[in-house]
């Protein structure tokens, strides 16, 4: 499991520098891989970064409630 967080963690920087595909999208399947996997923290980071970086999206909707259930414990 540790080997599968190192790869991701090495290829996040390449996910958001791709130039096919949303990228807001993107840093959203990875914050939801991150939540799936019980790294909260840094699932909780990728979603404020799409509510930063995409704060008009409906992927910044998406990660406004899940911090939101993240932060309430729910």
């Amino acid at each position: 499991m540790n080997i599968l967080r190192l790869m991701l963690y090495a290829l996040f920087p390449a996910l958001l520098l791709a130039c096919s595909g949303d990228k807001a999208q993107e840093l959203l399947d990875t914050a939801q891989l991150e939540e799936q996997q019980r790294n909260l923290p840094h699932a909780k980071q990728l979603y404020d970064d799409v509510i930063r970086l995409y704060p008009n999206s409906k992927e910044a909707e998406t990660a406004r409630a899940r911090l939101a259930q993240l932060n309430t414990g729910h």
